[in-house]
Formats: structure tokens, sequence, C-alpha cells
């Protein structure tokens, strides 16, 4: 048994789908903060479809609780994390803002980062009346008008 692989820059159920039959313990849906492409889809946007088709494939659904499908990218405060969650991620990924805090501040600035991060969080989650993160579910929605269907 070799180590897990995420696969990340996903945006497409279809490729979900392709990287998890081809072995990876799970998918980042993320659009890489849209350095690779400028006019990638947001993660908030892809999101919702990536974890809703692998949510109905009756194999993966018998697997959620190991949590297939991460979110990253634009991520900066609580309530984004919320989003994602809402959106259907099991857990995010930070990068930027972690890095930033690093720069700053060494260990003290990410420990600080992340405590006020996980404060933002459970305000941003009581304001939703979620109690625990299994609550989020659908409490959130990407908030520009950018169309899937496009």
């Amino acid at each position: 048994m070799g180590v897990p692989v995420l696969v990340k820059g996903v945006l497409r159920p279809d490729d979900a789908r392709a990287c998890l039959d081809a072995g990876a313990a799970g998918v980042i849906v993320s659009n890489h903060g849209g350095r690779q492409l400028d006019r990638a889809l947001p993660t908030a946007y892809a999101l919702p479809a990536v974890a809703a088709d692998l949510a109905r494939d009756p194999e993966c659904a018998a697997l959620r609780g190991i949590g297939r499908v991460y979110a990253d990218g634009g991520l900066r405060t609580g309530e984004d994390v919320l989003t994602a969650l809402g959106l259907g991620a099991h857990a995010v990924f930070l990068g930027r803002p972690v890095l930033w805090a690093l720069a700053c501040d060494g260990a003290d600035g990410v420990r600080d980062l992340l405590t006020e991060m996980t404060a933002d969080l459970a305000h941003a989650m009581a304001l939703a009346g979620a109690r625990t993160l299994t609550d989020v579910a659908g409490v959130t929605r990407p908030t520009t008008a950018h169309s899937l269907d496009t």
C-alpha cells in the first residue's frame, strides 16, 4: 500500500472521477489562485458540482467519511471556509495566508492566523445556525453571478 495521493487543480466532476478511478485518495478543487489560467472557473463554482457528483457515486458515498473532496484557493476568512464546507468540501487548505503569517511573524504568526481563522469560522457558523461542521452543508452559496452553464 502506497502513500495516499491528492490531486490538486480539479475543476470538473469527470476529472475528479478520473482521478479517483486512477487511484487518487481524493481531489482538491482548486484553480491555483487563478495563477495558471486567469479565466479559470473559481473554486467556489466548481466545488458543488464535483462534491455532488462524487456523493452520488455509491462507492464514493461509502467512503465519504474519509473525505475525498477538499477545496483550496481564495480562502482568507472563516466565512470563506464556511462557504467551502457548505458547498461540499470535507476540509480546506490555506496557502497564501499561512505564508504571509510565516513571513511576518514566523511560527507565532502562523499560530495566530490559525487561531483567528478558527474563531472566525466558529463565529460564521453561529451566525449561520450551524452548531457542528456536519450542520454546514447547504448553508452557503457562491457569491458572484458566474454561471456554470457557460
